[in-house]
């Protein structure tokens, strides 16, 4: 692994929908979605008994916020950390080293890549967002 991962660093805004657990509940949304040409970048679900919270990177999430609230669904928006790097071993480990370094906590993350892929997409969601972005800046 190269000593220092190239990192591509912005910041998104993040959607998190609140949705009943049951079939079918985020296919509508995701068909709402689509049928307004608002583009899902990236999509982590976590479920509770009788909900699930769907975090997702939108390409307009104005447009997707507004669609959500007419359809009657709640979604709250939050500021996350989109890091574009190589997809290879030892990345994400380094990433948490730093901020553990700087103390800034890691809420949660999500990350995708295919498995032939060169590159992969880590959404972060850090507490402490302009401290990470300033101390993951020359990873």
């Amino acid at each position: 692994m190269n000593a220092s991962p190239k990192l591509s660093i912005e910041t998104a805004t993040q959607l998190a929908v609140f949705l009943a657990n049951r079939p079918g509940a985020l296919a509508r949304v995701c068909e709402a979605l689509g049928n307004a040409g608002v583009n899902i970048h990236a999509l982590a679900t976590s479920d509770t008994v009788d909900h699930t919270v769907v975090r997702m990177v939108v390409s307009d999430p104005t447009k997707a916020l507004m669609l959500l609230g007419e359809a009657g669904v709640l979604a709250l928006e939050t500021e996350v950390l989109t890091i574009e790097t190589a997809s290879q071993p030892g990345v994400l480990a380094k990433i948490a080293e730093r901020l553990a370094d700087a103390e800034v906590n890691i809420e949660y993350t999500y990350l995708a890549a295919s498995p032939g892929a060169e590159k992969g997409l880590i959404i972060l969601r850090p507490s402490d967002i302009e401290k990470a972005r300033r101390v993951l800046q020359d990873l």
